[in-house]
């Protein structure tokens, strides 16, 4: 697809100068609550077996990112080009199947598309894994979405295709469900929430 590297300079340069340890005392609204292991979506498992070198994991510390101006200013314009260079289009309308994550390299793609090229972009250069999440949500229609959690230590902010801004993720709308454990990509956890985790996100979502 769209060539973003030259949207990547200076990128890795901040990360690698812009890690800290995960805040221990985080204020409870800056930081969604954490529960128990809970299903990967399907979504997310035939992505890693049709491409597995997106999934590496193994366990390894929780990560933040140190939210600095710079990289304030890096997430945005990810976070825009990717929308603006991705264009919406549902898994039936693209691939003939209800739900089917990949890598937009045709230029096209849902939600979990959007959301995978900017947690690609990001860990290419040299952001840490540990600190960008997948994350499944309902949206404002109750319906499901998946978005990008940017762990920081001035909180959690959320790339998003239906929002130009990075925003905190208490100012979204969204309930939360589940991602990826900063431990594991691999693994998932339950957000707090008392309502049941949704199996995927939806493909309607774009």
């Amino acid at each position: 697809m769209m060539d973003g590297r030259g949207l990547l300079t200076g990128l890795a340069i901040a990360a690698m100068f812009g890690i800290t340890a995960a805040a221990q005392a985080a204020e409870p609204a800056r930081y969604a609550s954490v529960g128990d292991t809970t299903r990967a979506p399907i979504g997310w498992i035939e992505f890693c077996a049709d491409s597995p070198v997106e999934c590496k994991g193994g366990r390894s510390q929780p990560r933040d990112i140190v939210l600095s101006q710079t990289a304030w200013q890096d997430l945005v314009k990810v976070n825009r080009w990717v929308n603006d260079n991705v264009k919406p289009l549902t898994d039936m309308e693209h691939w003939g199947v209800i739900e089917k994550w990949s890598l937009p390299t045709d230029g096209y793609g849902d939600c979990e598309d959007y959301v995978l090229e900017k947690r690609k972009m990001l860990i290419d250069a040299g952001w840490p894994r540990e600190a960008l999440l997948i994350t499944v949500v309902r949206d404002k229609k109750n319906e499901g979405h998946a978005v990008l959690t940017v762990k920081t230590d001035k909180g959690e902010y959320i790339l998003d295709n239906q929002n130009e801004d990075v925003v905190a993720w208490t100012e979204t709308g969204y309930r939360f469900v589940k991602r990826q454990s900063q431990e594991d990509p691999n693994t998932w956890v339950a957000l707090g929430d008392g309502r049941p985790a949704m199996a995927t996100a939806s493909a309607r979502s774009r």
